[in-house]
């Protein structure tokens, strides 16, 4: 919607609220409601005044006063309001009227404008592959003498002696979730839900299905859109998920790795970049039909990788997920259509412009204009030093890498194996992020700062009930 067409929607009385959202520095979405005559004409270039000093990431209490700016751009009838009521997406000022360095959204532009001025191409395009988890039940507790979780799903392997009621079977064995038919497939007819919710919302989707995971894993596939909307489309395919979910009495998480034994949930991220409409990833006589400039690029993200995945992989849990010798993209080599490596080169499709890179090792828990920038940045840096993939040892590897020779298998890079070492590298490595000032020292700093403060140094001050079965007698 343009600024007019949203004004004119509001006159006639169609909608009763206006939603601004704004997302924080970790990746989370807040909210300001205004009656639907509140928002004049006006807010779209003086804004709306809001306290960043209470959002995670952002100004300390004596520099609280923010602005948020509404993107027309982004308007959508919201779903999960009892009154008609529009959201609206917003960038973040200060009072002065200039960018907030810190504004996730204003990164993802940046990062945009950057590529741009680069000369490489003129638009990047982003396709993620959110996985996700419902279940019918989550218990927790975190107390100094105290710590479990328990977690409930009709569809579970390990419900299938419970007592108390019906029990009607079909359950799903550890990773043998994979596209099955009901009555294994619970929750086929909630997806659709979320799918119709999403398609009301602007979202473009392509297809749903369980995922391999027991206990109510899936995926609903959305279509690849430029940078920033990509990310817009992941913040709201979160809130459709989780909202859509809860009505029926469940609830969703992107946490990557929440049951123990079985698969985790990744954000599989495919990227290309084009310049005037020509795809700039293909040749036809290239490996995987993929260009010299594709392959420079896939060099820059996995040179980056460690880095990147503080950003990209950004909590504790990530790392439960990333475990060599394990089903997990763990491995900084690419391949054709190898699942086990960080970068897989899809071959499902011989259209020029169907010819991208997939990084496997993202999950959903970062913040996705933060991350879709940092793999932009890191693979235009790949580009400008002409990086070689091959040269620097990561493939292609077109084997099975856990059927490899230890001496073989001894020879391919690994991310990191964890929060705190992917940090470390992080503040080791990242100045291709601030490449054209997309994104700042104050906001990688902040980055690390927060995330070991808040995050990091209170998983590892806590012990875990496996200590207890490991070491209680020791």
């Amino acid at each position: 919607m343009t600024r007019d067409e949203i004004l004119s929607m509001l006159q006639s009385g169609a909608v009763e609220f206006v939603d601004l959202k704004l997302i924080d520095l970790p990746g989370t979405w807040h909210h300001i409601t205004l009656p639907a005559e509140e928002l004049k004409a006006e807010n779209f270039t003086e804004g709306v005044p809001f306290d960043g000093s209470s959002l995670r990431g952002f100004r300390e209490i004596e520099e609280s006063d923010m602005i948020m700016l509404p993107d027309p751009a982004t308007a959508f009838l919201d779903p999960f309001h009892e009154r008609p009521t529009l959201s609206i997406l917003c960038d973040v000022y200060d009072p002065a009227m200039q960018r907030f360095a810190r504004d996730p959204r204003r990164i993802a532009q940046a990062a945009e404008a950057h590529l741009a001025a680069s000369g490489v191409g003129d638009t990047a395009y982003f396709g993620p592959e959110l996985e996700f988890f419902v279940f019918d039940d989550v218990r927790y507790q975190v107390n100094p003498e105290e710590s479990f979780f328990a977690i409930g799903s009709d569809e579970s392997s390990w419900g299938t002696g419970d007592v108390g009621g019906p029990n009607l079977q079909h359950r799903i064995r550890p990773k043998s979730g994979y596209a099955p038919v009901a009555p294994t497939d619970q929750l086929s007819d909630l997806r659709g839900e979320m799918v119709r919710t999403m398609k009301a919302c602007g979202i473009e989707v392509e297809r749903h299905h369980h995922e391999v995971a027991t206990a109510g894993q899936s995926e609903i596939g959305i279509r690849f859109d430029r940078l920033t909307t990509s990310a817009d489309n992941v913040m709201l395919y979160k809130y459709v998920v989780k909202n859509v979910a809860r009505r029926s009495g469940r609830i969703a998480t992107f946490m990557p790795k929440p049951l123990y034994g079985d698969n985790g949930s990744g954000m599989h991220t495919h990227q290309s970049i084009f310049q005037g409409g020509r795809p700039l990833f293909y040749d036809q006589e290239g490996y995987g039909h993929l260009s010299q400039l594709a392959l420079h690029y896939i060099a820059g993200i996995l040179s980056h990788a460690p880095a990147l995945v503080g950003l990209t992989n950004a909590t504790t849990n990530s790392y439960r997920r990333l475990v060599p010798g394990f089903e997990a993209p763990v491995n900084l080599v690419f391949a054709k259509g190898n699942r086990s490596a960080a970068i897989r080169v899809p071959i499902t499709s011989q259209n020029p412009k169907a010819v991208r890179i997939e990084f496997r090792t993202p999950d959903a828990t970062g913040n996705p204009y933060i991350s879709f920038a940092a793999m932009l940045m890191a693979g235009l840096d790949g580009i400008r030093r002409k990086l070689d993939p091959t040269a620097l040892g990561f493939g292609p590897l077109d084997k099975n890498i856990y059927h490899l020779s230890p001496e073989d298998a001894a020879k391919v890079q690994a991310v990191p194996g964890s929060l705190g070492e992917a940090l470390a590298a992080l503040e080791q490595d990242h100045a291709f992020l601030t490449a054209g000032g997309v994104f700042s020292e104050d906001l990688i700093q902040a980055w690390i700062d927060y995330k070991r403060r808040e995050e990091l140094h209170p998983v590892n001050l806590r012990p875990v009930p496996m200590e207890f079965q490991l070491y209680l007698d020791i």
